[in-house]
C-alpha cells in the first residue's frame, strides 16, 4: 500500500469515526429532550410531597427535574438539603404549627405557634427558602368573626418576624365538606378578609382549587376576584382529588389560563393522589396544566 492510499484511508476512517460520534452524541441528545419535555415557562411547576411518599426523596427529586418540575411542597428541614443537591426547591415548605386542627383562631395556641414560627423562620432562610404552611384551626362552636379577629390577633404577632426573614405564612383553604370536617379557613372570602385583617404582604393564601370546588366552585372568577390575596395554588381533580385528567370535573387548562392572566408568578403544586401509575399521571398533569 503506497503512502497516498495510506493517507487517504486514514483521512476516511477519521471521518467516519467523526461522522459517528456526531451521530451518538445527536441520538443522545434527541432522546434527552424526549425525555424532558419543553415547557412553556409561564407556569412554576411543583408537586406535593405526601402523594408520593412511597417513591424514596431522590428518586421522586430526579423524576421532578426530568419533568421541568422546579420545587417539591410540602418538605421538612431534613428534606431541604436532598431537593438542593438536585437543584429544586421547597416552593411551599412545612415544619412548624400544630396541624390543621389547631390553629390560630384559637388564643389558646398562639404562643406555642408563635414560637413554633419564630424557630422556623432562620432555618427557612438559611436554606434560601421564602415561604412555610400555616392553618386557621378548626371552629369548635367558634363564629367566623371571631376566628377572624383572634387569626388577625396571632399572625400580627409574627409579621415582623415574617419581615425580617422574609417569609411569607401561606394559609391554606380546605374544605369542611368531606376532607376536614369543621376547618374555618374554608372560603376564598374568609381568607381575603383575614390578609386584609393582617394587613402584610407576608401573609398570603395557598388557593387549592380542589377544597374550593367542593366548597364555592366558581373557580376563576374566584380567582381574579381575589388574586392579590393568592400566594400559592394546589391541585386535584374532583371528585375523588385523584388524576387532573378526563375523568373529573374541573377544566385545568382553563383554571391555569386564568391564573397565568392575574398575572401569578408564583408556583402551582401538583397535590393529586394517583390511581395510576404515579409519575406517568405526574407527567401527564404537568403536560396538562403547562398552558
Amino acid at each position: 500500500m503506497n503512502s497516498s492510499r495510506r493517507t487517504a484511508l486514514k483521512n476516511l476512517t477519521g471521518s467516519a469515526l467523526a461522522l459517528s460520534l456526531t451521530n451518538t452524541v445527536a441520538t443522545a441528545m434527541t432522546q434527552s429532550e424526549a425525555a424532558a419535555p419543553l415547557l412553556k415557562g409561564r407556569i412554576n411547576h411543583s408537586v406535593c410531597r405526601w402523594c408520593y411518599s412511597k417513591i424514596p426523596l431522590d428518586e421522586l427529586c430526579k423524576a421532578a427535574k426530568e419533568m421541568g418540575i422546579k420545587s417539591i411542597d410540602l418538605t421538612g428541614p431534613e428534606e431541604w438539603p436532598t431537593l438542593k443537591k438536585y437543584g429544586l426547591t421547597s416552593a411551599l415548605p412545612q415544619g412548624a404549627g400544630k396541624g390543621i386542627g389547631d390553629g390560630f383562631n384559637d388564643p389558646k395556641f398562639h404562643d406555642e405557634l408563635v414560637a413554633s414560627y419564630e424557630a422556623i423562620f432562620p432555618k427557612l432562610k438559611e436554606a434560601g427558602l421564602t415561604t412555610v404552611i400555616c392553618f386557621s384551626g378548626n371552629r369548635r362552636g367558634m363564629s367566623d368573626e371571631q376566628g377572624a379577629a383572634n387569626c388577625a390577633v396571632g399572625l400580627k404577632r409574627l409579621m415582623p418576624s415574617a419581615e425580617k426573614y422574609g417569609i411569607t405564612m401561606i394559609m391554606e383553604l380546605l374544605n369542611s365538606k368531606v376532607d376536614h370536617k369543621d376547618y374555618m379557613c374554608d372560603h376564598t372570602a374568609w381568607g381575603a378578609d383575614l390578609c386584609k385583617r393582617v394587613g402584610s404582604n407576608n401573609f398570603k393564601l395557598l388557593y387549592d382549587i380542589y377544597h374550593m370546588q367542593i366548597m364555592e366552585g366558581d373557580i376563576i372568577r374566584t380567582i381574579r376576584q381575589y388574586h392579590q390575596y393568592i400566594g400559592h395554588y394546589h391541585t386535584g381533580g374532583n371528585p375523588g382529588r385523584n388524576e387532573i385528567d378526563e375523568s373529573q370535573e374541573i377544566y385545568y387548562p382553563a383554571v391555569m389560563k386564568a391564573i397565568i392572566d392575574t398575572g401569578f408568578k408564583g408556583y402551582v403544586a401538583q397535590e393529586f393522589i394517583p390511581k395510576r401509575d404515579p409519575l406517568t399521571s405526574l407527567k401527564e398533569a404537568v403536560l396538562l396544566c403547562d398552558v
